[in-house]
This record gives structure tokens, sequence and C-alpha cells, in this order.
């Protein structure tokens, strides 16, 4: 049973991984999308709670899709937290989405010490980031979300500290 666990994820990153890299070959990157106002979606954190996207209204929102399983997502993980620890002072906030099971979510941000927001979607944050304009349903996928609620930016590939910060400086 561990051994069909085990080849189902490795299954399931291998095509986020190779979903990723051809959408970067054959679309764009990023989407300007700053008429479009973000859409609405509840789930739970990792304390049970259910949560809003409308309580960070008012802040620049960086809206992370991702899960435990796929490389690139653990890669930028740690740049997310460095970047809401730096600029969380002024109004921003990442909110991670987590398309996994509570415990393996729970294993991976620990360690490094997440302090953000992270909501539990399973398989239902597939359908959220599609609303958010993932059509291709890969991971990472992260959202710039301004201070008014509208998106400005998406991306369907792996982000780095300074890539953010200089998307987010001109929001806060």
């Amino acid at each position: 049973m561990k051994q069909n666990k085990v080849f189902f994820y490795t299954i399931i990153a291998l095509l986020a991984v190779s979903t990723g890299f051809f959408s970067q070959q054959y679309l764009a990157s990023e989407t300007s999308a700053a008429s479009n106002y973000r859409p609405d979606f509840s789930l739970p954190d990792i304390d049970g709670k259910m949560r809003h996207i409308n309580e960070w209204d008012g802040q620049v929102i960086l809206l992370n899709f991702w899960a435990s399983w796929c490389p690139p997502c653990r890669k930028e993980l740690p740049d997310f937290v460095r970047l809401y620890e730096d600029y969380q002072d002024q109004g921003f906030v990442v909110v991670g989405v987590a398309i996994d099971n509570k415990q393996d979510i729970i294993d991976f941000i620990d360690p490094i010490g997440v302090e953000y927001p992270v909501l539990i979607s399973e398989l239902d944050g597939i359908k959220i980031a599609q609303l958010y304009g993932n059509r291709l349903s890969a991971l990472p996928y992260t959202v710039i979300i301004d201070r008014k609620g509208n998106i400005v930016s998406s991306h369907i590939q792996l982000l780095n500290y300074n890539d953010v910060e200089k998307m987010i400086k001109p929001l806060l």
C-alpha cells in the first residue's frame, strides 16, 4: 500500500513539473489581469479554522498554490517565508493554499518556520486555482493581488525572493 502511495505521488509530481515546464515554454509566464477582481473562497487552515480570502482585504496578497510533493513548490517556500517576515509590517501577506493532506503540510512547513496563513485544500485547491486563472492546473501557481482585491499578475513558475519583491514593492 505504501509503495502505491509513493508511486502515485511521484507520478503527480512529475506531471506537475512537466506541466509547469511546458506551460513556461508555450504560455506567457505572467498574465496581466489588473481589472480582474479576486474570486471568493473559504478553506480551513491547519488549525481547522475556516478562513475566507476577504480576511486579507486591504493588504497586498501573494496567493500561492502548492503541494509538499512538488519540488519547485518546496524550493520557493523559504523565499516566501522571508518575504512575509520582511514586508508584513507594510501590509503584505502570503496566503498558502496547500493541495495536500494536513499531516504532509505540517511535516513540511514546521521545520522551515512558515508563520503566514496556510490553508488546506486537498483537491479543491485545483478548482480554486482555476478560478484564479490556472488553466493548466500546474504547480506552483502564484497570484499577486493588490490592496483593492484586483489580480495584478499570475505565474505558473518557480518564483524567488527578488522576483516577488519587484512585483510587490510598487503595491505596498
